[in-house]
Order: C-alpha cells, then structure tokens, then sequence
C-alpha cells in the first residue's frame, strides 16, 4: 500500500463499502451503457464507485454514480494538479465536488504509463469489489482484477460476444 494518499474532495469517503467498476477505454456503446448503469445502481445502493477516471467504461462509471445521486472516488495515475485525460476536466470537477480525486503521486507527477498499473492496485484495494466491464485478454483492467483476487476481494465480470476481443479479458 501507498505511503500516502493525496485527497481532493470527501476524504471521508475512504471510509464508505466501494465497489471499482473498470475496463476498456474503447469501449462498445453497450459496455459503456452497462458500465453507467451498473454505477448509478450502485450508487443508489448506497456504494461510492471507484475508477481511474479514464477514457470509457471509467469515465461512464463515474458519471453513472454521479447521475445515480451517490458519490464516486477517481483514483488518479498523476499529481491532483494535472489533468488527464483532458477532456475529462469537467468530469474530474464533478467527481471533487461530490466524490474525490485520490493520488498517491505529489503534485506535479505527469500520468506516465508506468503509473497506470501502480493506481490500479489502489482502485481495488479501496473497494470491496471490483466489476470488470468489457476488458482485452491483455488490458489494465486485468492488472486491476488480479490485484482485487490477490488482496482477497470480490471480482465480477460481465460476459460478452464469444467473438467480441473486449470480452476475452472478462471471460478469462
């Protein structure tokens, strides 16, 4: 675990059952659709999901809290200062003023990929439960899962196309 945590927003959201929704960031217009869904139930359940705020089913998964009236934790691969990706920027404020942005980088650290597995051990290690939504047989998503089942949490994966390669990761 981190040293440290670096919180923008409800620092005492930490302390709320979460459930970490990740998976591709090209998702299909129906991984992106289950992955908002799924949040806003969550959220109405009284869950604070948590993500990377990436590209796709992240960024849907935490809007999906935000529309669901709960909160969202966006566990970051970069300084609190730094925004990425960019068109996420309202997004982000979104997540601050209802959620929180976490990091365990200083402000000033880029999102450089090497970070991205390092956040990813944080996503499921904050959450009772990680939910993968549409992941390739190699994707950050997995590294996520793997660190969910080797910190003793639930993992759940939503099934797809036999054909389909964003369901390789979720069938496996």
């Amino acid at each position: 675990s981190p040293p440290v945590l670096y919180v923008k927003g409800g620092s005492d959201l930490l302390r709320f059952p979460q459930i970490a929704i990740v998976g591709s960031r090209h998702p299909t217009r129906q991984g992106q659709r289950c992955s908002y869904d799924f949040a806003r139930h969550f959220s109405r359940q009284g869950f604070i999901c948590t993500s990377g705020i990436a590209l796709g089913v992240g960024g849907a998964a935490h809007e999906g809290a935000l529309a669901g009236g709960g909160s969202t934790i966006a566990v970051l691969a970069r300084g609190l200062d730094q925004v990425y990706p960019k068109r996420h920027l309202n997004l982000a404020e979104s997540v601050a003023a209802s959620g929180a942005l976490v990091s365990e980088f200083l402000i000033g650290v880029k999102p450089l990929p090497h970070l991205f597995p390092r956040r990813n051990r944080i996503i499921s290690g904050l959450s009772t439960g990680t939910l993968v939504v549409e992941a390739a047989f190699k994707s950050g998503s997995l590294i996520t899962a793997k660190n969910a089942a080797d910190q003793g949490r639930e993992v759940f994966a939503i099934p797809g196309s036999i054909h389909s390669p964003l369901s390789k990761g979720c069938h496996n």
